[in-house]
């Protein structure tokens, strides 16, 4: 599956492309980002690796990763994590560059994708997304409530992860979606 660009109230967001290799490894010299993420991204064979990983992942039908841009410039990732292709649920991950925090930048994202993901995936049976995040990260946290994402559960600490978490969750239910609001 190729997707077409989404636009998300002044972004853009695309998959990836081997051209964003230098600005992911600058992306994640940011030490908060290095903080909540698993894989780095340290030099060009790292970069190499971590987009092979989103390549495979729209391949398999398994991970749908967006490159999120303003005026052009990387300014974070947002993606879409199917464990099973054809299931129920789904899960949103994202990060924001470090100089683009504070912008609205993730908000916006997973919005977009998550309306992406309703449209291309609810008629095959996707009905819920999940946005999980460790209980101290209180920016995802505000993130989750800013896309319509209700809190469902405090989820207990378990490797990798040290710290209980949250998760928070939209749901698509007779044919439209339910949001955190509603």
């Amino acid at each position: 599956m190729t997707a077409e660009p989404l636009s998300a109230d002044g972004l853009l967001l695309r998959p990836f492309e081997d051209a964003d290799a230098p600005a992911l490894i600058e992306a994640y010299r940011d030490e908060t980002l290095r903080r909540f993420t698993r894989t780095p991204v340290d030099d060009a064979g790292q970069a190499a690796y971590w987009l092979s990983l989103q390549y495979d992942g729209w391949a398999a039908g398994t991970r749908y990763a967006f490159a999120v841009l303003d005026a052009g410039e990387l300014v974070g990732n947002v993606v879409l994590k199917r464990g099973t292709p054809g299931g129920e649920r789904a899960e949103v991950g994202y990060w924001t560059a470090g100089p683009a925090r504070g912008r609205g930048v993730a908000p916006r994202a997973v919005e977009a994708l998550t309306a992406w993901a309703f449209a291309t995936f609810a008629e095959g049976g996707l009905r819920r997304i999940d946005l999980l995040h460790e209980a101290d990260n209180h920016a995802s946290c505000r993130v989750a409530e800013k896309s319509g994402f209700a809190l469902e559960e405090i989820v207990p600490a378990f490797p990798p992860y040290p710290l209980d978490g949250h998760r928070h969750s939209r749901k698509w239910l007779d044919g439209g979606e339910r949001r955190a609001s509603q």
